[in-house]
This record gives C-alpha cells, structure tokens and sequence, in this order.
C-alpha cells in the first residue's frame, strides 16, 4: 500500500507529530469570565428618553463596537435580565456615549438597578434630544436596526445619524473587575 503525503508535509515530520490534545470540556461561567475579564474594553452607557412624560434613562455597557463604516452601525449587548433595555428599546432613538476617564461614578450609577439611577446625572439633548452625558468623549444617535438573541445577551445593531467628540482626557477603561486610565506607551 502507498501512502501519499501533501507536498507540504515532509514524511519526517508525520511520523513525529504530536497527538491530538484532548477536547477540553466546556468552560464554567466563572473561568470563561475571568478569561474575557483579561480583554480591555472601554465603557459606553445607552441612553434614550423613554415612555409618555419622556424620562431620561441609560445603561452602561462594555461590550460596544462599530459594526461598519457605510452603511455607519455599530452593535452593543444588553443583558437578557436587564430591566433597563427593555424600556429603552421602545425610544425612537437612542444615543451610545462613550465615557471619558473621569465618569467611573457615571458608569456605576447607570450600571445599578433602580427606577431613579438617572437622578443627579447631567445631560443635555441630541440633535434628535437624546440624552448626551456631560463629559464623554464621543457621542452617537442611533436607531436601532436589529437585535440577535444570545445565550444570556441581545446583540444590538444600530444606525448611527448624528454623532460628536470632545477632547476629554482620554476614554474610561473596564480590565479584570475595574476601572482605569489609558496611558500611551
């Protein structure tokens, strides 16, 4: 019997390979988050006027990214077991603010749960009136386009229509648990 090889594999190297390793078993929820834990990511709070009297109400969010640059989306996710996201959802628009290094105390506050957690946050209007949080670095109004369920998560694509930037003093970060500071290398 012949036994032919790809070109690309020299016959040395097929009798010394090392065997396959084992398929791990599935990660738990705790190691598969201390995995994630280790990716940097910025932090964004969603924000929306939302029922007949208009109330401001908000969301923070760290697993945000731009999608595609024509047609402009971006996508975030949004916890299943979120009571915020529901009642967002219904606004005409929403706006993504993309929190500057200063707005920890923001990013906590939006992240609780809790009818009056948008109390005492400063604010002011979209061009479509959407709140836009006093200190982010960049902002983005938005109509949501689709959302994908997954596992425990929405997957949210929206459209962006309006957007802003200032120059803050750099982006809020989110590694391992907490918050910190971008600092160029």
């Amino acid at each position: 019997m012949t036994v032919t090889r790809p070109a690309s594999v020299p016959e040395s190297a097929s009798a010394h390979a090392p065997a396959p390793a084992p398929v791990p078993a599935r990660p738990d929820a705790a190691s598969f988050r201390d995995a994630l834990s280790r990716f940097a990511t910025g932090v964004v709070v969603v924000t929306g006027l939302v029922g007949a009297e208009a109330r401001p109400a908000g969301l923070t969010v760290n697993s945000f990214t731009s999608v595609s640059l024509d047609p402009p989306l971006v996508s975030f996710c949004a916890g299943r077991t979120s009571r915020t996201w529901p009642v967002l959802q219904t606004a005409e628009r929403i706006c993504v603010n993309i929190l500057g290094a200063a707005q920890e105390e923001t990013s906590r506050r939006l992240a609780r749960s809790g009818p009056d957690k948008f109390a005492g946050v400063r604010w002011s209007p979209s061009p479509a009136g959407q709140p836009v949080l006093d200190g982010t670095i960049a902002w983005l109004e938005c109509t949501v386009e689709a959302q994908h369920p997954a596992g425990d998560h929405h997957i949210v694509v929206a459209r962006v229509h309006a957007l802003g930037t200032t120059e803050g003093d750099g982006p809020l970060l989110f590694y391992r648990g907490g918050y910190g500071r971008f600092t160029p290398a």
